[in-house]
């Protein structure tokens, strides 16, 4: 246990350290506010600004289809709602799909935007990530609400409330920690992959304007500046790293303190 702990903190802070020693120096106040251009892969001026505002453009809707998807999939896993069978189905397949390589999202999405005759666009960018976090924030929320006392419901039963209302208004409330660990978790994870929007959302030097642009995002901006033989622009890679590993970290501190803030509403 003590060396399996070990292992995984080491690597943690061997990965850390690497981003920070080689983005931190190489980050600067023109990477995050300017976009790039034709010399920014040349070494020359230019950052970022497009790929970070790509990644929130693509994750944070994603992430809300995602929540609204998710929640009424999860409601309907309990056993108030659907036969013991059916859900178990259900939940096995989420399963499944949380264990599909991300690509794979990418190529059916792919699939079907070469079959409407539809090129690279932020729309379909944001339908892949949404595929990718329906089962990570779907099985988050399924197991916070199975931690909930059955007591509770029945005592709501008790005083008239419908399974609806009870739901919505009791379960939900009681299951909120693991409600936003699970969102934030889909964000997460939303907003660090790289291989679902390589074929969907493409990759562009502007800021999108329409769902039907195409954009950049800070895992492919990365994957696409690293394959440059200059050490100059491999440099900015790694501030690019540095800079989504700032917001992943940022979402993991926000995930726990929001949960630790929703506790109060817990009847333990």
């Amino acid at each position: 246990m003590i060396a399996s702990i070990f292992i995984v903190i080491s690597s943690l802070v061997i990965i850390i350290s690497i981003v920070i020693f080689n983005g931190a120096t190489s980050l600067s106040i023109e990477m995050v506010t300017q976009t790039a251009s034709g010399g920014f892969y040349l070494g020359k001026g230019g950052g970022i600004l497009n790929a970070i505002l790509g990644s929130l453009f693509l994750a944070l809707p994603a992430t809300g289809l995602a929540y609204l998807i998710s929640i009424g999939i999860a409601m309907y896993l309990q056993r108030d709602f659907s036969h013991h069978g059916v859900s178990g189905f259900v939940r096995l397949s989420l399963d499944i799909l949380w264990g599909i390589p991300s690509i794979v999202y990418g190529i059916f999405c792919l699939t079907i935007m070469i079959a409407l005759g539809i090129g690279e666009s932020l729309l379909f960018g944001i339908i892949a990530l949404t595929l990718l976090e329906i089962p990570i924030i779907t099985r988050s929320i399924d197991e916070s609400i199975k931690m909930v006392p059955h007591g509770l419901k029945e005592g709501a039963y008790s005083l008239g409330s419908t399974k609806f209302e009870t739901a919505t208004k009791v379960v939900r409330k009681q299951a909120m920690p693991g409600i936003l660990a699970g969102v934030l978790l889909g964000l997460g994870r939303g907003i660090g992959d790289a291989a679902s929007i390589l074929f969907t959302a493409g990759f562009s030097d502007r800021i999108p304007t329409s769902l039907f642009d195409s954009t950049a995002a800070l895992p492919t901006t990365i994957y696409h500046i690293f394959q440059m033989p200059y050490p100059s622009v491999q440099q900015k890679a790694y501030a690019a790293a540095f800079v989504l590993l700032i917001i992943v970290l940022s979402i993991s501190i926000i995930s726990r303190t929001l949960s630790k803030k929703s506790t109060k509403y817990v009847i333990k």
